[in-house]
């Protein structure tokens, strides 16, 4: 229950007018912060949602893959730029960022992951691996401002952190490969 709470205080600062607008001024917080703590605090609110509706999670997300699935298009969207830019032009879009993060992404995401086998782990890792470096380089590429709402510098700086973060998760993908895990359970 404490989790639902703490997800539900997240969620709400997040909420906040002078958090968001704090949040969404600089591109590279707006995606690789704001996004995830929304999908976070769905995360921790996910487990009371669980418990008081577990016959909808059993019967709609039985072995985890339509979570997942339902996870990665939602998290797809908000990687591409024009979204990022209506999010911050319409408010209709950024109530629906509001909403899909936390409360589609984050507790499908949650009911998902421990129901999903090793191989269907690895396999959303190798996608967003692919998709962040997909990013990384069509953001440090661009030689033209792909958001309106944000300088060219700051794209290339999201495309670096887009980058960084795609060789971290490959780098742990390669460790899972050559490291025999069953030495640290």
């Amino acid at each position: 229950m404490k989790q639902a709470v703490y997800g539900l205080l997240l969620y709400l600062f997040l909420l906040l007018p002078p958090v968001a607008d704090l949040l969404e001024s600089i591109m590279i917080v707006h995606m690789h912060m704001q996004m995830p703590l929304l999908v976070a605090a769905g995360f921790l609110m996910g487990r009371f949602l669980q418990n008081k509706f577990p016959l909808f999670f059993e019967k709609w997300n039985h072995n985890g893959v339509p979570g997942i699935v339902l996870f990665v298009i939602i998290w797809s969207y908000w990687m591409i730029p024009r979204a990022m830019d209506e999010a911050l032009t319409f408010q209709t879009v950024e109530w629906f960022k509001f909403f899909s993060l936390p409360f589609l992404a984050g507790v499908s995401l949650r009911d998902s992951w421990k129901k999903l086998t090793n191989a269907g782990k690895n396999s959303v890792l190798i996608y967003a691996a692919a998709m962040l470096l997909f990013m990384a380089f069509l953001y440090i590429g661009a030689d033209e401002q792909i958001c309106n709402n944000y300088l060219e510098i700051e794209q290339q700086t999201l495309g670096w952190g887009s980058l960084a973060i795609g060789v971290c998760i490959v780098i742990y993908l390669l460790q899972l490969l050559f490291i025999d895990q069953s030495e640290f359970r």
